[in-house]
């Protein structure tokens, strides 16, 4: 998932909590799937971080090293600006862009 494009708010969004239990007809359905696809987006983003930063891993820092490495401030100013995998979660959900199942409710043809 490209997270630049994302079109997720970056702060709170009041919700109407009635709209979320529409295609699930369970609120706390729909939040257990929300929370389930803000974990993959989290850590996806952790992963995709680590493998930046891993670049500018030294076996020895010095305080010059760490004073002069502006292009590593840069990249994790960008992450920190990211909207929360919460909002992004729940953005795609109210988009209707996550797939998700409940086995307990298909009916099994024999």
């Amino acid at each position: 998932m490209d997270y630049k494009k994302s079109t997720a708010p970056t702060n709170t969004v009041t919700r109407n909590v009635m709209e979320l239990c529409d295609e699930t007809g369970n609120i706390y359905e729909s939040v257990a799937i929300i929370a389930k696809r803000a974990n993959q987006i989290s850590a996806e983003i952790k992963g995709e971080l680590s493998k930046k930063l891993q670049e500018f891993a030294s076996v020895s820092d010095s305080l010059d090293e760490m004073f002069e490495n502006r292009e590593q401030i840069e990249i994790s100013r960008f992450y920190e600006k990211l909207p929360k995998p919460t909002l992004m979660a729940t953005e795609e959900f109210v988009e209707g862009k996550v797939y998700f199942r409940n086995p307990s409710k298909e009916s099994f043809v024999e």
